[in-house]
């Protein structure tokens, strides 16, 4: 079985508006009922877990229901971090998952489904035990110091920027958060960094769509341009 957890249960304080971006409505519906519907219509996902903030549930029950998101187990409400958040996701996740089972872990800050790529990650973690969407660099990737002064040119077939999702064994991540200590999940908020700690090989897999992160303005603009003829275009809707 293969379950995404949906995580959005962040307050969105860089991007400057009144409520957190993953709410904002793009032509009439928020942003991450877009996600959501996309991953319920996936043949390779059975089951979506979303994390929401405690504010939102009721609202995130009555969209997901409104989009008719047949494969929603549940909403649960988010902890005070985002591991803690994915650490709530994963309980939940644990009343109906076997060890082998695959978790994708997804955040709403990336407003898009990848389609083939989640195909390919699915088959990453059964191989390895964990894998993860990222886009790959195509032009110089340079290091720069605290004042944005160039300092070095670094390799840039081995740098990748994470994406959605990031997966893992379901057995494997659940002991993983279950164990590890208040200190370490405050300080790795990505649960990819918290598995690579753990020895944990993560396949890469390449994006096949942009890399979009809503974390400013801006990003929102370039996603509503985008949004009904790349993101997820209508005749898919």
């Amino acid at each position: 079985m293969n379950t995404v957890l949906l995580m959005m249960g962040g307050s969105g304080t860089r991007f400057g508006a009144d409520i957190p971006k993953q709410y904002i409505k793009v032509n009439d519906r928020p942003i991450f009922s877009y996600i959501l519907e996309g991953y319920n219509k996936l043949e390779s996902v059975d089951k979506i877990i979303i994390v929401s903030h405690a504010q939102w549930v009721d609202y995130v029950e009555e969209i997901a229901e409104e989009i008719k998101a047949d494969k929603l187990y549940k909403v649960v409400t988010g902890g005070a971090t985002r591991s803690e958040s994915v650490k709530n996701g994963l309980i939940c996740a644990s009343e109906f998952s076997s060890d082998d089972d695959v978790i994708l872990i997804h955040d709403a800050t990336h407003p898009y489904v990848d389609g083939k790529g989640t195909a390919e990650v699915i088959e990453g973690v059964k191989e390895f035990g964990g894998a993860t969407l990222a886009s790959f660099n195509y032009d110089t990737v340079y290091k720069m110091d605290d004042d944005h002064i160039l300092t070095n040119i670094e390799p840039r077939f081995n740098i990748v920027a994470g994406a959605s999702p990031e997966a893992f064994t379901f057995r494997k991540i659940y002991d993983i958060y279950m164990n590890s200590s208040q200190e370490e999940l405050d300080t790795m908020t990505s649960a990819g960094a918290i598995a690579l700690h753990y020895g944990i090989k993560m396949k890469v897999v390449r994006a096949n769509v942009i890399n979009l992160k809503i974390t400013y303005a801006d990003d929102m603009d370039l996603f509503i341009k985008l949004v009904d003829n790349y993101f997820f275009p209508k005749e898919n809707n």
